[in-house]
């Protein structure tokens, strides 16, 4: 915790959260159908029931701009002097996604915007950053934002865990939902479990490395932060996890048990984490947003108080990077909560088939700069409307 020119301590934190994802939606049920294999491979196997999958006019900044507007629309642009978007599915290898999305929304010009890639684990380190810009000056305001859309070649084994979704944050002294913790544990090595080179639009993943590297990287974050003089296992509330599906985050978690001297069940393991889990079911795998979606998952889905309760972030970015950090729930945090809203958001999306999911998903860009236009589909406030030499076109809905 910093400490005011007063003296007096500052928290820094989450002070809203907000999520946005898909206008379509494609139940595992009829890719399990679609293949001729048992559905349980899915619901148990990888503890997936739904993926999110994108309209052909939205995009990872529609989704961020939709989050975004609505932390401004409750918020305010007052004290935002920086706009950090975080993402592993770029649209372009020069300008941020979040330029765009500063347009959209009506921020000031005297707003900075960057980019900041690796892999799922950027929008830890973007949230990290924030707090350092409060620390210097607890009177500006950050909006941190995780956009991704999880796109594998049909077919494949990672098919399955597609999935799309954005989480807005503001970033702010005196927050309303999350005090973050100083203390940070941190991890990386080189590794080739997953990426996805320049010339593909989808990504490339060793099944059985990623998951070993996953394990790895939480392990060594873990002992960092408890070397950080970080609080032990169980001071934790719940921990939430970065879930390229959620049976990974029951992986991740019995495994830091294990470190920290327990031997959970698989049925406590499941116990501890189903709140965490609810959303990204039925989401799919957003990347960056992923271990956001989480948290507000868990917020919005436990029945007690959780106020004064401190909860875990395990963030992982394959490649590979991973962050474990703590939080500590601020009075008040159920008046900010959007589970509601997030509620209609999953429920709105329109199921396709399996027919309309394969058109959707080989349907490409031109890349000569001709003009392109997208059909209207998507019923959020924010449309891709397509290309113009080279240009992306972003428009109202």
């Amino acid at each position: 915790m910093v400490r005011h020119e007063s003296g007096k301590p500052v928290a820094i934190g989450i002070h809203d959260l907000a999520l946005a994802t898909s206008q379509h939606s494609l139940s595992l049920t009829d890719l399990a159908d679609h293949y001729g294999i048992d559905p349980a491979k899915f619901s148990v196997g990888i503890g997936q029931d739904v993926m999110s999958v994108l309209a052909g006019d939205e995009d990872i900044v529609t989704m961020a701009a939709d989050a975004t507007a609505r932390i401004l629309e409750r918020n305010g642009t007052d004290g935002i002097r920086t706009l950090l978007f975080a993402t592993e599915s770029g649209i372009d290898q020069s300008k941020s996604a979040g330029v765009y999305v500063h347009k959209l929304v009506g921020l000031p010009a005297t707003v900075r915007v960057v980019e900041l890639k690796q892999a799922c684990y950027s929008a830890t380190a973007a949230l990290q950053f924030a707090v350092g810009l409060i620390a210097r000056d607890p009177s500006q305001k950050v909006l941190v934002v995780a956009s991704d859309v999880a796109r594998y070649d049909l077919g494949s084994s990672g098919e399955s865990t597609q999935g799309a979704a954005a989480a807005a944050m503001l970033v702010q002294a005196d927050p309303a939902i999350l005090e973050v913790e100083n203390a940070a544990g941190v991890f990386t090595d080189d590794v080739m479990d997953f990426w996805r080179p320049n010339y593909r639009s989808t990504a490339l993943v060793d099944g059985k490395g990623s998951i070993k590297a996953y394990l790895n990287a939480i392990g060594g974050a873990w002992e960092d932060y408890r070397a950080q003089g970080g609080a032990a296992f169980e001071d934790f509330a719940a921990i939430c996890y970065h879930q390229p599906f959620t049976k990974m985050a029951t992986k991740a978690h019995r495994h830091l048990a294990v470190l920290a001297g327990g031997n959970p069940t698989p049925a406590e393991v499941a116990a501890d984490l189903d709140e965490t889990m609810r959303y990204n079911r039925l989401i799919g795998n957003s990347y960056t947003a992923s271990v956001y979606v989480a948290l507000a998952s868990l917020l919005e889905h436990h029945d007690g108080d959780l106020t004064g309760a401190r909860i875990g972030l395990a963030s992982y970015g394959s490649g590979s990077v991973a962050e474990f950090f703590g939080g500590v729930v601020q009075p008040g945090y159920r008046e900010r909560l959007r589970g509601a809203e997030h509620a209609a958001m999953i429920e709105r999306r329109t199921p396709l088939d399996h027919t309309a999911y394969e058109v959707l998903h080989k349907t490409t860009l031109p890349e000569d700069g001709r003009e392109y236009r997208t059909a209207r589909e998507t019923t959020a406030p924010f449309r891709f409307a397509g290309m113009q030499a080279h240009q992306r076109l972003y428009e109202t809905a």
